[in-house]
């Protein structure tokens, strides 16, 4: 138990030394790393000491340890926190993120929605114009549809990207709608109306166009 105290904190100084020698591209991205032996005596650690620092790497998503191969450089810096990098960027990188993936999920939906997945759109395009709805339940409700839009996708990586940015966005259209509402309502409907359909007639380059075109009218009231 002291040996292994006294060494997780060699081992991340290891970890970290190597970290800034692949930031300032010692070993490029996709390169092999020295053997053990050499690297260990370089770093002035034990063998043990290096395999933890490069685990420590690896679960980072720097090093990728290849059994027989060697280890490699598989990224050139450390990525920071996803919640971390969502809570600092401004609310228009994150609607062109949004573009980067609802454009896509819209058009991959056209190709693969179902009948439930239409249903469920169709629900919740209607949601988006109930009596009575306060700003928070309306922004609720176009999260509602836009996420139904992309669950029909059927990509579940696009799904997870898309959730991540719900808490940081939801926020900020709450604040924005609360002073400066959409200049028509109607309007506003009928472009969701219109993506709705293109998915329902399996037209995936309208889709995509519609859906890049809603999120860059959406954009320019944030800019």
């Amino acid at each position: 138990m002291v040996a292994q105290v006294r060494r997780q904190p060699l081992a991340a100084q290891a970890a970290e030394l190597l970290l800034t020698r692949i930031r300032a591209g010692e070993w490029p991205l996709g390169h092999r790393l020295p053997g053990e032996t050499l690297l260990a005596a370089q770093l002035g650690v034990g063998r043990s000491t290096l395999r933890e620092a490069i685990r420590e790497l690896a679960g980072k998503g720097v090093l990728d340890s290849r059994q027989g191969a060697g280890v490699f450089v598989t990224a050139l810096d450390v990525t920071d926190d996803w919640d971390v990098v969502l809570r600092g960027a401004t609310v228009v990188a994150v609607i062109e993120a949004r573009i980067a993936i609802e454009a896509e999920a819209a058009a991959l939906a056209a190709q693969r929605r179902t009948p439930a997945d239409l249903r469920a759109i169709r629900r919740a395009l209607s949601g988006r114009i109930a009596e009575g709805q306060t700003v928070a339940e309306h922004v609720d409700a176009d999260m509602a549809f836009h996420r139904a839009v992309v669950l029909a996708a059927h990509n579940a990586v696009l799904t997870q990207l898309f959730d991540s940015f719900l808490p940081r966005l939801r926020l900020a259209m709450i604040d924005m709608l609360a002073l400066r509402p959409v200049p028509s309502e109607a309007a506003d409907h009928a472009a969701h109306e219109h993506l709705a359909q293109a998915i329902a007639d399996r037209n995936p380059t309208a889709a995509a166009d519609l859906s890049r075109s809603h999120l860059s009218t959406l954009k320019e009231a944030f800019a």
